[in-house]
């Protein structure tokens, strides 16, 4: 049986389609060998770039193609181009077709994977070949997302992407790698306990404002039954910061979030409310009302 997307002549040949059905004009040529219908029965990018890395051996997903794949936070320029980033080692040619920007470069074993039928640099890998285009902000906020520690209860897995051994391992294996520099600093500030991309913009912002380092997501005892897991935290001070994305404004949510800020008022804790708003002109006015909350609550700058 053929995928419902793009297939390769090789898959085509293997189902029995004969030559003058690959020439029917329901089928388009996205790349040379490769056939895919005029209205893709599954247009996703991954039935897409699957036949891209088995038309030619020892191709595999990268780059650019692969963060999107991956599903990588962060701001990577040029991700959003219609071209599909292809890499094969250094000892083979490199792919060149329609379509395809071809890489070549030095692979270990565990660094090319199967993901969901299709080959595909690994996530530690992916994050190193795309640090040359990325700035170091957005790259701590790859790495506190391959760092980041699943909940099992919302996922289907226990363990995180990567551990700081992972990704270490892999800057030291590519030493010389363009962008690997921003890389190591990357690393530096990244931390485990983010859940998600504005939470780790806030904490560089308010770390390079000279703020003090903050907890993240640290279960608090307020009360004998009243547990909270604050975005960020400040036990010594009593001050817990909290990121309110997009789903704040449902109406059930609402309730949620004015029955957590009286949990947290009860016990004495001051809750700093975050919102996107407060992230714009780099975070400046978030990092100014997390700084006022821990002024009031007896914290003195450096």
């Amino acid at each position: 049986m053929l995928p419902a997307g793009a297939f390769t002549f090789g898959e085509a040949a293997d189902a029995g389609v004969t030559v003058g059905r690959l020439r029917h004009h329901s089928l388009v040529t996205p790349s040379r060998g490769i056939r895919q219908p005029l209205v893709p029965l599954a247009p996703e990018l991954e039935s897409l770039v699957r036949p891209l890395t088995l038309v030619t051996a020892f191709s595999a997903a990268s780059h650019a193609t692969a963060f999107t794949l991956w599903g990588f936070p962060g701001f990577l320029p040029g991700r959003d181009d219609p071209v599909t980033h292809i890499s094969r080692p250094d000892s083979t040619a490199i792919p060149r077709r329609s379509g395809v920007r071809g890489h070549r470069g030095q692979f270990f074993a565990d660094e090319i994977v199967t993901h969901n039928g299709l080959l595909i640099t690994s996530r530690a890998r992916t994050w190193l070949d795309c640090s040359r285009k990325m700035g170091i902000e957005e790259l701590t906020v790859v790495a506190d997302h391959l760092l980041r520690i699943p909940r099992p209860v919302f996922e289907d897995r226990t363990a995180p992407h990567c551990t700081f051994e992972d990704l270490s391992e892999m800057l030291d294996r590519h030493k010389g790698t363009p962008g690997i520099r921003k890389a190591r600093i990357a690393l530096d500030r990244a931390r485990v306990g983010s859940d998600s991309a504005p939470e780790t913009r806030l904490r560089l912002a308010m770390e390079d404002a000279g703020l003090p380092e903050p907890l993240l997501n640290v279960p608090t005892q307020l009360r004998a039954a009243v547990v909270r897991q604050p975005d960020l935290s400040y036990p010594e001070y009593k001050v817990a910061v909290e990121y309110d994305g997009e789903g704040h404004s449902e109406a059930a949510q609402i309730v949620r979030d004015i029955a957590r800020e009286e949990d947290f008022a009860r016990t004495g804790w001051m809750l700093v409310r975050i919102s996107r708003r407060h992230m714009e002109n780099e975070a400046r006015a978030a990092v100014a009302k997390v700084r006022s909350a821990l002024r009031s609550r007896g914290w003195q700058p450096n």
